[in-house]
Protein backbone atom coordinates (compact mmCIF):
# COMPACT_ATOMS: atom_id res chain seq x y z
CA UNK A 1 0.00 0.00 0.00
CA UNK A 2 1.63 3.27 -0.73
CA UNK A 3 1.41 6.26 2.44
CA UNK A 4 -0.57 9.03 1.73
CA UNK A 5 1.27 12.32 3.05
CA UNK A 6 -0.96 15.45 4.51
CA UNK A 7 0.65 18.54 4.23
CA UNK A 8 -1.02 21.41 5.24
CA UNK A 9 0.16 24.85 3.31
CA UNK A 10 -0.40 28.26 4.81
CA UNK A 11 1.18 31.95 3.89
CA UNK A 12 1.42 35.45 4.83
CA UNK A 13 0.57 34.94 8.80
CA UNK A 14 2.02 38.85 9.40
CA UNK A 15 1.99 37.39 12.72
CA UNK A 16 -0.97 35.96 13.90
CA UNK A 17 -1.68 32.65 14.96
CA UNK A 18 -5.24 32.22 14.43
CA UNK A 19 -6.89 29.03 16.48
CA UNK A 20 -8.79 28.20 13.81
CA UNK A 21 -5.47 27.79 11.33
CA UNK A 22 -4.22 25.27 14.08
CA UNK A 23 -7.15 23.32 14.20
CA UNK A 24 -7.16 23.14 10.55
CA UNK A 25 -3.56 22.11 10.21
CA UNK A 26 -3.87 19.05 13.08
CA UNK A 27 -3.29 15.45 10.98
CA UNK A 28 -0.59 17.05 8.75
CA UNK A 29 2.44 15.39 8.41
CA UNK A 30 4.44 18.82 7.80
CA UNK A 31 3.28 22.37 7.88
CA UNK A 32 5.23 24.66 4.71
CA UNK A 33 4.82 28.23 5.47
CA UNK A 34 5.36 30.03 2.39
CA UNK A 35 6.56 33.43 3.67
CA UNK A 36 5.55 36.84 5.37
CA UNK A 37 5.65 34.76 9.05
CA UNK A 38 5.91 37.90 10.80
CA UNK A 39 7.51 36.75 14.40
CA UNK A 40 9.22 33.38 15.23
CA UNK A 41 6.33 32.66 17.66
CA UNK A 42 3.92 31.65 14.78
CA UNK A 43 6.58 29.19 13.74
CA UNK A 44 6.90 27.84 17.42
CA UNK A 45 3.15 27.32 17.43
CA UNK A 46 2.97 25.75 14.11
CA UNK A 47 6.19 23.52 15.27
CA UNK A 48 3.59 22.20 17.98
CA UNK A 49 1.51 20.46 15.20
CA UNK A 50 4.05 18.95 13.26
CA UNK A 51 7.90 19.43 11.36
CA UNK A 52 7.62 23.03 9.23
CA UNK A 53 9.25 24.27 6.47
CA UNK A 54 9.82 27.74 5.68
CA UNK A 55 10.85 30.20 3.32
CA UNK A 56 11.35 33.86 4.56
CA UNK A 57 9.20 36.61 2.95
CA UNK A 58 10.10 39.89 1.88
CA UNK A 59 8.78 41.84 5.70
CA UNK A 60 10.40 39.19 7.36
CA UNK A 61 12.94 41.76 7.98
CA UNK A 62 13.67 40.88 11.64
CA UNK A 63 17.10 38.98 12.82
CA UNK A 64 15.18 36.17 13.96
CA UNK A 65 14.25 35.34 10.30
CA UNK A 66 17.50 36.11 9.05
CA UNK A 67 18.83 31.91 9.43
CA UNK A 68 15.07 31.59 6.82
CA UNK A 69 15.70 30.23 3.32
CA UNK A 70 14.49 32.35 1.10
CA UNK A 71 13.28 29.32 -1.21
CA UNK A 72 13.37 25.35 -0.25
CA UNK A 73 13.14 22.38 -2.11
CA UNK A 74 10.89 19.80 -0.20
CA UNK A 75 11.07 16.05 -1.27
CA UNK A 76 7.89 14.13 -0.51
CA UNK A 77 7.65 10.89 -2.10
CA UNK A 78 8.14 10.58 -5.68
CA UNK A 79 7.29 14.49 -6.03
CA UNK A 80 9.64 17.64 -5.13
CA UNK A 81 8.28 21.03 -4.08
CA UNK A 82 9.66 24.18 -4.77
CA UNK A 83 8.84 26.66 -2.16
CA UNK A 84 9.02 30.55 -2.53
CA UNK A 85 7.51 33.56 -1.34
CA UNK A 86 7.03 36.12 -4.50
CA UNK A 87 5.95 34.00 -7.67
CA UNK A 88 7.26 36.79 -9.86
CA UNK A 89 10.95 35.90 -8.01
CA UNK A 90 11.26 32.08 -9.91
CA UNK A 91 14.66 32.07 -11.58
CA UNK A 92 14.32 28.59 -12.72
CA UNK A 93 11.77 26.50 -15.04
CA UNK A 94 10.24 24.34 -12.68
CA UNK A 95 9.44 22.02 -15.46
CA UNK A 96 12.70 21.43 -16.26
CA UNK A 97 13.97 21.41 -13.44
CA UNK A 98 12.03 18.39 -12.22
CA UNK A 99 9.70 19.91 -9.52
CA UNK A 100 6.29 18.51 -8.99
CA UNK A 101 4.86 21.48 -7.79
CA UNK A 102 5.48 25.39 -6.34
CA UNK A 103 4.13 26.52 -3.94
CA UNK A 104 3.82 29.97 -3.08
CA UNK A 105 1.93 33.36 -1.39
CA UNK A 106 2.63 37.33 -1.72
CA UNK A 107 -0.56 37.88 -2.99
CA UNK A 108 -2.86 36.76 -0.22
CA UNK A 109 -4.83 35.18 -3.55
CA UNK A 110 -5.90 31.24 -3.28
CA UNK A 111 -4.47 30.12 -6.64
CA UNK A 112 -4.54 26.44 -7.80
CA UNK A 113 -3.14 25.78 -11.27
CA UNK A 114 -1.57 23.67 -13.17
CA UNK A 115 1.02 24.77 -16.18
CA UNK A 116 3.32 22.16 -18.12
CA UNK A 117 2.50 19.65 -15.35
CA UNK A 118 3.58 21.65 -12.78
CA UNK A 119 1.08 22.25 -10.03
CA UNK A 120 1.25 26.04 -8.84
CA UNK A 121 -0.39 26.95 -5.78
CA UNK A 122 -0.91 29.72 -3.31
CA UNK A 123 -3.15 28.93 -0.20
CA UNK A 124 -3.45 32.83 0.07
CA UNK A 125 -3.70 34.21 3.65
CA UNK A 126 -4.48 33.26 7.29
CA UNK A 127 -2.95 36.43 8.56
CA UNK A 128 -5.08 39.56 8.84
CA UNK A 129 -8.09 39.97 6.24
CA UNK A 130 -6.53 42.88 3.71
CA UNK A 131 -8.02 43.41 -0.14
CA UNK A 132 -11.22 42.19 0.69
CA UNK A 133 -10.21 38.53 -0.11
CA UNK A 134 -10.76 35.43 1.90
CA UNK A 135 -8.64 33.73 5.00
CA UNK A 136 -7.31 30.66 3.15
CA UNK A 137 -4.71 27.73 3.53
CA UNK A 138 -4.44 24.47 1.52
CA UNK A 139 -4.27 21.32 2.29
CA UNK A 140 -2.03 18.78 -0.35
CA UNK A 141 -2.49 15.43 -0.09
CA UNK A 142 0.14 12.75 -1.81
CA UNK A 143 -0.12 9.62 -2.84
CA UNK A 144 2.02 7.67 -5.36
CA UNK A 145 2.54 9.69 -8.31
CA UNK A 146 -0.60 11.65 -7.34
CA UNK A 147 -0.84 14.89 -5.22
CA UNK A 148 -4.38 16.23 -4.63
CA UNK A 149 -5.17 19.81 -3.15
CA UNK A 150 -7.89 21.27 -1.24
CA UNK A 151 -8.31 25.31 -0.88
CA UNK A 152 -9.60 25.72 2.62
CA UNK A 153 -11.74 29.28 3.10
CA UNK A 154 -11.83 29.87 7.09
CA UNK A 155 -14.77 31.52 8.82
CA UNK A 156 -13.14 34.49 10.89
Amino acid sequence: MVKRTIMGIISDTHGLVRPEVLESLQGSAFIIHAGDIGRSDVLEALRMIAPVHAVRGHNDKEPWAQDIPVTENLDVGAHVFYVLHQLDHLDLDPCTSGFSAVTYGHSHKPVVETQKGVLYLNPGSVGPRGFNLPISMARLYVCGNEIEHEIIELNV
